[in-house]
């Protein structure tokens, strides 16, 4: 959420990263809606400080048309907050000056790593190889879960689970605190890291509120789509000395996606589904942009040398305004090579926000001057699966049909190679 003063005083930057990131907004609207709302509260002070001064000799008269127009005044100015307010989490948070302009095709290649492997026989997609070595079932999936619906099965089950262990002591080693977050979380979270309200049609809702027993939490929640809002909400309403900052968390989370949006693409196995595992870091920092930078790039560094312990050739992306999602003020993509695609595929999101999601958390710092201010916030993948064993599958494939297991994976595989034994 951006600072209404600052709209204000910058309306023209605002407008234009509106147009930038594709945004549907009428940002004159905000502004009428913020001139009223002023307007309205200025009249409701006014009458209110005159009631205060009423004596008693003039209380009897006076008090009574205080009250009447009290009573016009303070519904409309309810309801002009609240429209305000509803657009307000609409307005998009000013992109960076180097950031490429236009949609998906505007995105720029940052770099690459690693070579795509060149096969010298006929190679295999992920569900070929994933049903050969009895390690996916999809049949099964869609008949038990619906649509998008997957069983991992055997040594699948301890690649995936490994891949989440890598990363958490990945994390842990970079000084990041770890946290299993809560997967059930209320709408405040969401609003506050930015989901709701543009991403609202992608969250599952669970819709209990009439069956909980306990009052204070008869309300909707809902299923994250990452550990992000629930790392971000941990901190909300809270004030921390500048000295705490920057602060690392890491969480692993069950995630959940409704993926409205992708119906029609990417229908066949693993790339586009429901439900994975994810490793997330989140940095709260100071309100400086070298600090926001630096720290953005401690965390790629931390995601890439991830997938290159994993030997995954991978881009990265500088992703254009128009992909890059509301609140970003710049927007990082890793893609890994997957074979079966015949090119990269996005495993990895790397953000920067600046005080965007503070400002809607209320997640302030003490700054060596006294002043509370905002906080900045970023967030990035560390590890998702099962997204990243198309990767695996399909790059470490063999001419007998095996597969390869990268060296970090083996001690939780227990073997260097998957081969189509009869499983018992």
């Amino acid at each position: 959420m951006l600072d209404i003063q600052f709209i204000r005083t910058h309306t023209s930057d605002v407008r234009e990263a509106i147009t930038q990131k594709q945004i549907d907004l009428d940002l004159d609207a905000l502004l009428r809606l913020d001139e009223e709302r002023r307007s309205l509260i200025q009249e409701r002070d006014a009458l209110l400080a005159e009631r205060n001064r009423l004596d008693v000799a003039t209380a009897k008269e006076r008090g009574p048309k205080i009250k009447d127009e009290l009573h016009t005044i303070e519904p409309r100015l309810a309801e002009v907050e609240a429209q305000f307010h509803n657009l307000l989490l609409l307005v998009p948070q000013i992109p960076a000056t180097d950031v490429p302009v236009g949609d998906a095709s505007a995105s720029v290649e940052v770099r690459q790593w690693g070579e795509p492997p060149v096969f010298d026989f006929a190679p295999k997609d992920h569900m070929h190889l994933g049903t050969s070595l009895d390690l996916i079932d999809l049949e099964r999936g869609v008949e038990v879960s619906g649509f998008r619906g997957y069983y991992l099965k055997n040594e699948a089950v301890l690649i995936h689970y490994g891949l989440m262990q890598l990363g958490l002591e990945l994390m842990r080693a970079r000084g990041f605190t770890l946290m299993a977050t809560p997967t059930k979380i209320r709408e405040f979270a969401l609003v506050g890291s930015g989901h709701f309200p543009a991403g609202r049609a992608e969250v599952y809702q669970i819709g209990n509120a009439a069956r909980l027993r306990d009052e204070s939490e008869k309300e909707d929640a809902f299923l994250a789509g990452t550990a992000e809002p629930s790392l971000l909400a941990y901190y909300a309403h809270q004030t921390v000395d500048e000295r705490e900052l920057p602060i690392r968390v890491c969480g692993i989370s069950p995630c959940y996606r409704s993926e409205i949006g992708g119906y029609g693409q990417d229908t066949k196995g693993l790339y586009r589904i429901h439900e994975f595992m994810k490793v997330e870091q989140v940095v709260i920092a100071p309100a400086d942009e070298a600090v926001q930078q630096q720290l953005f790039d401690e965390m790629l560094a931390i995601a890439e040398e991830l997938l290159q312990s994993l030997e995954l050739p991978y881009h990265v992306i500088d992703t254009a305004t128009g992909d890059m999602g509301v609140g970003k003020v710049r927007m990082y993509d890793i893609e890994t090579w997957m074979p079966s695609r015949a090119s990269y595929g996005e495993t990895h999101s790397c953000s920067m926000l600046g005080d965007w999601q503070a400002r809607r958390l209320g997640i302030k710092y003490r700054a060596a001057d006294g002043e509370k201010r905002y906080a900045y916030t970023l967030n990035n993948t560390v590890i998702a699966s099962p997204r990243i064993l198309i990767a695996l599958l399909e790059n470490f494939q063999q001419a007998d049909g095996s597969v390869r297991i990268p060296k970090p994976l083996q001690r939780f595989v227990g073997t260097d190679r998957l081969t189509s034994k009869e499983r018992s």
